[in-house]
């Protein structure tokens, strides 16, 4: 049966649960979020009350080693459940967590090192993997640093820990310019990350006139193959072309002058098939770049899995 209301309203003693309602409302406006109070237990000794601090005794790898790891202090559990307006929603930040390391060069030369660092979760599976470049590490020096996980989407697992995955080195004054900046030859050669597909391999080189002046190049790019201590690696051929590796890179292209104003590019190619049959297989970390005879060299570390095809093949520079 409906129960009308008549004009005069109804006390709160009458519905003491619309108090209750209205009491939590009046609060949850005001507060919008319960935070740990001042009483909350914070982080030891050597880190700050919001972060711990995780000292590591790493053996090191290549030279790198990790000092320590600092993780943000976990959130408390909420104790109840709010709907919460799209509009108040929180957005993606850095995640407050990074790892501090040492770079120590025990070789006779000056290196600069490219280092992969893997945070990994409570099982030591990777979470993400971020990359540091060190430059100009003296020999006999040691160069500190700090790699910050930064932003981890959820549903990310929580990091718990940190490992060196990889770590590459060259010869100070061979490294690529790093980004943005222009040596002062003026010319730029990098190479990119590479395509990968049945066992077939193509890296891009690019050469860049980041300089004020014309630059000239023509033919192919030439090639030094450098194995883990950056010596020469003998019994690979370097090939003009790539007809002789596979057909699927495209046709060759027979070389032409390339003249480059200020600000355009030019590309060549490494074409290479890991194929593995009899014997020992070859692997290639570095290669020393040189945009023509006479240029300036450049080291780069596109990781040949040469198998055992004992072929590398190399295409011209065309304008981009």
């Amino acid at each position: 049966m409906r129960r009308s209301v008549g004009p005069r309203p109804a006390s709160a003693a009458s519905f003491p649960f619309l108090s209750a309602l209205a009491a939590a409302a009046v609060l949850l406006t005001a507060c919008g979020t319960q935070h740990a109070g001042a009483g909350s237990s914070g982080a030891g000794a050597g880190a700050s009350a919001s972060q711990g601090v995780t000292r590591i005794d790493d053996p090191g790898k290549d030279g790198v080693r990790i000092t320590s790891l600092t993780l943000p202090s976990p959130s408390p559990s909420p104790t109840r459940s709010y709907v919460v307006s799209p509009q108040r929603l929180p957005t993606h930040a850095d995640s407050g967590i990074s790892a501090a390391y040492e770079v120590t060069n025990k070789g006779a030369q000056a290196l600069t090192y490219s280092v992969v660092f893997t945070f990994t979760d409570a099982d030591g599976g990777a979470v993400t993997n971020r990359t540091e470049t060190v430059r100009d590490v003296a020999p006999g020096k040691t160069v500190r640093g700090t790699v910050r996980a930064g932003e981890l989407p959820p549903p990310a697992p929580r990091v718990a820990g940190v490992k060196v995955l990889e770590v590459t080195k060259v010869p100070a004054g061979e490294a690529p310019a790093a980004p943005g900046a222009c040596p002062a030859s003026g010319i730029r050669v990098s190479a990119d990350r590479g395509d990968a597909a049945m066992g077939l391999r193509v890296v891009g080189l690019h050469l860049d006139n980041c300089g004020t002046r014309s630059y000239s190049v023509e033919g192919y790019p030439l090639l030094e193959l450098l194995d883990d201590d950056l010596e020469p690696v003998d019994g690979i051929e370097i090939l003009h072309g790539s007809g002789r590796i596979t057909t699927g890179a495209g046709p060759d292209e027979q070389p032409r002058p390339v003249t480059l104003r200020p600000g355009e590019s030019a590309t060549a190619a490494l074409v290479w098939r890991n194929t593995t049959e009899a014997g020992t297989p070859v692997n290639v970390p570095y290669v020393r770049v040189r945009a023509k005879k006479g240029a300036e060299p450049v080291t780069v570390t596109p990781y040949l899995d040469l198998g055992t095809t004992g072929k590398l093949g190399v295409r011209p520079w065309k304008k981009a």
